[in-house]
């Protein structure tokens, strides 16, 4: 089936927000004329029944002063007046109505002397209407009422004003439609800037930055995080291309000392001894190993892999990982019991190992070990039962402390402190910091007096 285009992505975002905005106009300067008219049709009924009323109040001035003829001076165009006496007769009217019996028999209400009402058909002809207005005059020989009418006018407006609002309507909501379709077109030219820009970075030079308007406000903050982006990107994709050739130089001397020992055993096997090419091959494969190994692991760390999660007594974790090593050095160890921690068992042995191994390498006789459990520290939420800590120390040469922070970067070793040829592919230690962080802690090098000290700090946990 074919994908659906629907109306909003057959048309531009200026177009859909003139389109809106000149609807909504319309609907309001529809729901204007509506109220407009109604208003002048209420206004026209409150004044033809103002003139009706008045009309009848002067022929009730004249029946109070005994002052009316039976034929009453005509008050106006389609003004009908009569005079019924107590009896209920008519006494006087208008010529229209002259002779005609009354026009209605309502009264107004005591203590009320006036009251309104619309009466169709009688003496106005079927299928008429009219507006009737009866006002009550007191004579001596009982209430006197005089009828005042006139037609009902129906709800039409002048075709004039019609034909005006609606022109007036249209040019509104086209110019309000127009100017929004314009200021938007104009907001929108940083927007397209930004676009451009970034084709031609996607194109060509991921180091180059989108403009960034120098009013403030959404399209402002837009740049400024788009930037932001290209920045962290353009730091990860160098990370990678250093990552890259940092691996590609650690894993080609292996194997070129691996092909140079195998190439010199064909080029001569009468002089080849199997027993003295087999351990330094041996020995290539395994440092081959570790660093695939390594590779593996941060790879894994990366992309976050999920892990087991037990409660562990951090002491007796180190103490299993002595066990099975052969220390190089002398290591003395101190592990207070009862430091818990959760996380995974096999992660944070590689931490340990990893520490132990760096410890290692740089000492010159000793190692000092210390698993401990601190206080708190105030206001962060992931040590509210208190610190585990790890201290790894070493009487090597130490690392400087503008260089402490360097050592934690993959493939770096620090030539003038630590030899090349002591070993290590400079994973060990950045491996352990993500370890420690993927379990809420942190890995830092602090101050000593000889060596590199090295401190684990993880959230402390209570066993259930």
């Amino acid at each position: 089936m074919g994908d659906h285009v629907g109306f909003g992505d057959r048309w531009s975002v200026r177009s859909r927000i003139a389109l809106f905005t000149g609807t909504v106009v319309a609907l309001l300067c529809l729901a204007f004329s509506v109220v407009l008219v109604w208003s002048l049709h209420v206004v026209a009924r409150e004044t033809l029944l103002q003139e009706v009323t008045a009309a009848g109040g002067r022929v009730a001035y004249l029946v109070d002063h005994d002052q009316v003829r039976s034929v009453l001076p005509p008050e106006g165009p389609n003004r009908l007046i009569q005079v019924v006496d107590p009896q209920g007769r008519v006494r006087a009217a208008t010529p229209a109505v002259a002779g005609k019996p009354a026009m209605a028999t309502f009264r107004p209400p005591a203590p009320l002397r006036k009251a309104t009402r619309e009466v169709c058909g009688g003496v106005f002809g079927a299928g008429r209407c009219h507006i009737v207005v009866a006002q009550q005059v007191y004579d001596d020989g009982g209430d006197w009422t005089v009828y005042s009418a006139a037609p009902v006018q129906g709800f039409a407006a002048p075709p004039a004003l019609v034909a005006g609002l609606v022109v007036g309507s249209a040019l509104v909501t086209g110019a309000i439609a127009y100017g929004t379709r314009r200021s938007v077109n104009r907001a929108l030219v940083p927007v397209r800037a930004i676009r451009a820009e970034l084709d031609e970075i996607n194109a060509s030079d991921l180091g180059r930055r989108v403009p960034v308007p120098q009013a403030k406000g959404e399209i402002h903050d837009l740049a400024q995080s788009v930037n932001y982006t290209l920045d962290r990107l353009e730091e990860t994709l160098e990370q990678q291309r250093r990552f890259t050739s940092d691996a590609s130089h650690e894993l080609r001397s292996p194997i070129t000392a691996i092909r140079a020992q195998v190439e010199d055993a064909l080029r001569a096997p009468q002089e080849s001894d199997l027993r003295e090419i087999g351990p330094a091959v041996l020995k290539s494969l395994e440092r081959l190993q570790a660093i695939a190994s390594d590779l593996l692991t941060l790879a894994r760390l990366d992309a976050g892999a999920p892990c087991e999660r037990e409660w562990l007594d951090l002491g007796r974790l180190v103490a299993a990982e002595l066990d099975v090593r052969r220390p190089v050095r002398r290591v003395v160890s101190r592990l207070y019991p009862g430091v818990i921690v959760r996380g995974d068992r096999i992660r944070l042995g590689r931490l340990i190992a990893n520490l132990l191994d760096n410890a290692e390498r740089h000492a010159v006789t000793t190692v000092h070990l210390e698993v401990r459990r601190e206080d708190p520290p105030d206001g962060d939420p992931r040590f509210r039962f208190g610190l585990a800590v790890l201290e790894v120390l070493d009487d090597g040469a130490g690392i400087a402390h503008d260089q402490r922070e360097f050592v934690f970067q993959r493939f770096t070793r620090l030539d003038a402190a630590r030899s090349r040829n002591i070993g290590g592919a400079g994973l060990g230690l950045p491996i352990a910091r993500q370890i420690a962080e993927s379990h809420g802690g942190s890995l830092t090098i602090i101050d000593s007096s000889r060596g590199a000290r090295f401190l684990v700090c993880l959230p402390l946990s209570q066993e259930p």
